[in-house]
């Protein structure tokens, strides 16, 4: 699994130094020789979804996503459970819900290209059925964790 995190996280880096380097050409075109490149343009919004999405499925851990914790800190172990098991039901369940139509809707933009690149509609999207797949999965591990009294603690504070 070790090799999986660091090939992700891999991808994550490639794909934010593009993101820089794309911007970076754009500043200089625009800036240094008057001359802005519509392509940048294109090519860097591109790759902010990509950046986002690929963080957000495989690279942020779950204990560093944003958290309403005063409830939680509040309640007892029980309804911890109970919260925990709730929640990962429901992200998870809505994701799973979403996926078969989100595909269809992904696989179908292949026709569609963007405006300056023509790089298929369904390779700016895909990272977004790659998100779902991540909370499915993630939520099935919370709700086996949870079933299990893992993960259960004090939510703790950012220093």
């Amino acid at each position: 699994m070790r090799w999986l995190k660091r090939g992700a996280d891999g991808v994550g880096v490639a794909l934010f130094t593009a993101l820089f380097a794309v911007f970076i050409v754009q500043i200089v075109a625009r800036f240094g020789f008057n001359r802005p490149l519509p392509w940048t343009d294109e090519l860097a919004v591109v790759l902010y979804v990509w950046v986002i999405l690929w963080a957000a499925a495989f690279m942020v851990p779950e204990r560093e996503h944003v958290v309403f914790d005063l409830v939680w800190n509040a309640v007892g172990l029980r309804s911890r459970r109970v919260m925990r098991v709730l929640g990962n039901l429901l992200i998870g369940g809505l994701a799973a819900w979403a996926l078969p139509a989100c595909w269809d809707y992904v696989h179908f933009m292949r026709r569609e290209g963007t405006p300056v690149l023509d790089l298929p509609l369904m390779w700016v999207y895909l990272p977004f059925v790659a998100l779902l797949v991540a909370l499915v999965l993630r939520s099935a591990r919370g709700l086996w964790d949870a079933l299990h009294g893992r993960g259960l603690e004090d939510a703790e504070v950012a220093r």
